[in-house]
């Protein structure tokens, strides 16, 4: 007679049972993206503080730079076509890179000084091998001291007729053709005059002396860049050509959008100020950043658009649209043939490749590459 128990199962009892009714298996499954990275097998129960994170990252919320303010920037530079997000996304992200990247390195270039805080000569030294942007960024910052005194002098003297105001300057601080803001009309005072901003690396401040400059001389940076605003200015000239006032209206909208106008606050907690550098920035250190980040974005622009202008001429003369025109023989556009398809805007491959082509070393830094370092990887290069 089998021993009498109180209901409960033993341990051979239960393995028993599952024996006989085995559990169905959990099938393995490729769950969703959780903040860059990607999961295969059973589904995991996401921590608490990565569905924060993740829900930063998917949140639509305002940023800085914003999808609007890098189109009317893309526009400028000669980009027609409706920028998609991803694409103005890269944009900001690339922008970010470059800035704090500027930061460190200035930062570091302070403490060799001796000094905890970065100066307006730390980042021009940064980009002193680009003539052609130092001298324009030093005549943007000459410009701005220009504006300063009259506007001061212009408040003291309470304004006149030779009290070189401020009315006869533009006011314009980001010009996004020229890259300086420089006077509407000629200046009346002399002390209201374009003042050279001096660098502590130039020959002429070796010496205690300076020798008087004269007004029709030029050196070579201010031919440089004369140069690249001419080509600047003959391209957007033949671009408002055909404009009527409503879209002129817009295109001069669009020339004054501005990463740091009214946004001082925001753009030194996006640059990372507090974060990578323990530096105060001064008002100039953010018009200097703010100059030089609308100087990445129309690199990246009109790099962009040669390269994708290279890729419509290809896929034109190898015949890659004759799957859309039911491989027919290509001959040339008729009176009355169709329209031809839209101009597509650049995309994320083309900035991708654009950047790619920006970060190209020069020919100095590529002297005795040729011998192993190891794992050495290649710095980032400021554009």
């Amino acid at each position: 007679m089998p021993e009498e128990t109180d209901g409960t199962l033993l341990p051979w009892d239960k393995a028993m049972l599952l024996l006989a009714n085995p559990p169905p298996p959990k099938q393995a499954s490729i769950t969703r993206q959780h903040a860059g990275w990607y999961h295969i097998g059973p589904q995991p129960e996401m921590p608490i503080d990565l569905h924060d994170c993740e829900a930063d990252l998917t949140e639509e919320g305002d940023p800085l730079l914003g999808h609007n303010l890098i189109c009317k920037m893309m526009f400028v530079s000669g980009e027609t076509g409706d920028v998609s997000p991803d694409t103005t996304s890269m944009i900001e992200g690339i922008v970010q890179q470059q800035v704090m990247e500027m930061l460190k390195r200035a930062t570091d270039l302070a403490a060799r000084r001796g000094v905890r805080t970065i100066s307006t000569d730390d980042l021009i030294f940064l980009i002193r091998h680009d003539k052609a942007k130092v001298s324009r960024l030093r005549t943007f910052l000459s410009w701005k001291d220009v504006r300063k005194s009259a506007k001061d002098s212009d408040e003291k003297g309470g304004g006149g007729a030779d009290a070189g105001g401020v009315d006869n300057f533009d006011l314009a601080a980001n010009d996004p053709t020229l890259g300086t803001a420089g006077p509407s009309v000629g200046t009346r005072n002399s002390k209201n005059k374009k003042a050279k901003i001096g660098l502590p690396w130039d020959v002429s401040s070796f010496y205690s002396e300076v020798v008087p400059e004269r007004e029709d001389e030029e050196d070579e940076e201010e031919e440089e860049m004369n140069a690249a605003t001419l080509q600047r200015l003959k391209q957007a000239d033949e671009r408002t050509k055909g404009m009527n006032a409503e879209e002129y209206l817009h295109f001069s909208e669009c020339r004054q959008a501005s990463f740091t106008f009214r946004k001082g606050k925001r753009f030194r907690e996006w640059a990372g100020f507090g974060v990578v550098t323990d530096s105060k920035p001064n008002d100039d250190i953010v018009d200097i950043l703010g100059f030089l980040t609308y100087e990445i974005v129309t690199l990246l622009t009109e790099e962009a658009l040669k390269v994708k202008a290279a890729e419509d001429a290809l896929k034109r003369d190898s015949g890659g649209d004759e799957e859309k025109r039911g491989r027919k023989r290509r001959r040339e556009p008729g009176l009355f043939d169709p329209p031809e398809e839209a101009r597509t805007p650049v995309g994320p491959k083309h900035i991708q490749e654009a950047y790619r082509r920006l970060q190209k070393p020069d020919l100095k830094s590529r002297y005795m590459h040729h011998i192993p370092k190891g794992n050495w990887q290649r710095p980032l290069k400021l554009i």
